[in-house]
């Protein structure tokens, strides 16, 4: 699949601006400030119905604007598939396949497979647990609906039972009973989660070992561990092991979103004990198999968007990432960069078909 165009309305810096892309390689180059990552924020927003770098969707209509408007004509199965996400303030996102609406965005996920690579990829290392969470839930929902509502639920029935909790402290009671419907419902979701992140770890870690061994061509040891109380036992029991604990807290301490990935070097953790180098080694071979296992998975390789990682990366994870251009493992590709000549002197050596547009 590929994206063939694209228009922007009132998006972040853009009053207006239409591009046309290469079916293989799009490069956007100029000063910092310019532009050049909202454009790829705006091809993730079409992918995901959300940006990437800001989470606060109103924030993204330019500035003294009502609404914005992303516009775009995509090719998946040799059929031409149109894809709109516009927000006016004040209302609800609206989100468009084909000039029809979804009724839920959650119904879109996975359309468009899509992987981002960027310097903000490091939240995922020095962030809380949650960054970690939505990484592996943002893999894992792209190829499975049934898991993306799942969790839907599963956070819906823990808000629930988070505002019983605080009601029962407010009002001074407590009814086991009706806990006792929540903990049912959070244990059914829970266990399907926890079973399907479990699966998916097993069949990343060795793709990612796979890449990080390519990437540093060295014999560090790294390590990718997931981690869930629901190793120890069932999400049931431990809701009510800690029912005194949730209590006191007014919220529930027990559970699937409380799961987190371990990023180690060495048995150590890498923010901690990993340089910058380790770090970003860490980070691309964590991105790049992510989109190994979406292309297995989905049999259709995901649109990959570099942003301003040539800045961030010496020669030789460069020229790894340039093997991987030339050995046709990637699909279309989108690439940020401050230096034009830079660029295009990349882009040549992968004698791969290109367009730069210079910002």
């Amino acid at each position: 699949m590929y994206l063939k165009k694209i228009s922007l309305f009132n998006y972040k810096n853009f009053s207006e601006a239409n591009f046309e892309f290469d079916t293989k390689i799009n490069c956007f180059v100029g000063k910092n400030g310019i532009g050049k990552t909202n454009v790829l924020d705006a091809i993730y927003h079409l992918s995901y119905g959300k940006s990437y770098f800001n989470p606060l969707a109103v924030q993204n209509i330019k500035h003294g604007e009502e609404f914005f408007v992303i516009d775009a004509e995509f090719e998946k199965n040799e059929r031409n598939e149109q894809v709109l996400c516009s927000l006016k303030k004040g209302q609800k996102k609206i989100l468009k396949r084909n000039g029809k609406a979804y009724d839920k965005f959650s119904d879109h996920i996975g359309f468009i497979p899509l992987v981002i690579i960027s310097p903000a990829d490091t939240d995922l290392i020095v962030e809380g647990s949650e960054t970690r969470r939505k990484f592996m839930d943002s893999v894992i929902s792209q190829l499975n609906s049934h898991y993306l509502q799942q969790l839907i639920q599963y956070q819906k029935v823990m808000s629930q039972r988070n505002a019983l909790l605080k009601y029962f402290a407010l009002n001074h009671v407590f009814e086991n009973d009706t806990l006792s419907i929540y903990n049912e419902q959070l244990n059914s979701f829970g266990k399907y989660i926890f079973e399907k992140r479990k699966e998916f770890i097993d069949q990343f870690i060795p793709i990612f070992n796979v890449h990080h061994k390519a990437i540093t061509g060295s014999e560090e040891t790294v390590q990718l561990k997931y981690e869930s109380h629901l190793f120890e036992n069932t999400l049931l029991t431990l809701l009510t092991e800690n029912v005194n604990r949730d209590r006191a807290l007014h919220y529930t301490s027990v559970g699937t979103h409380k799961d987190d990935l371990s990023f180690e070097i060495d048995n150590h953790p890498i923010k901690k004990f990993g340089s910058q180098g380790q770090q970003k080694s860490f980070l691309i071979a964590l991105k790049l198999a992510q989109f190994e296992f979406l292309k297995k998975q989905s049999g259709v390789k995901p649109i990959l968007l570099f942003d301003d990682i040539f800045d961030k990366l010496d020669e030789s994870r460069v020229a790894k990432i340039i093997e991987m251009v030339n050995s046709d493992t990637f699909g279309q590709l989108f690439i940020s960069d401050t230096h034009p000549e830079r660029t295009e002197t990349i882009v040549k050596s992968t004698h791969q078909s290109y367009k730069i547009f210079n910002l």
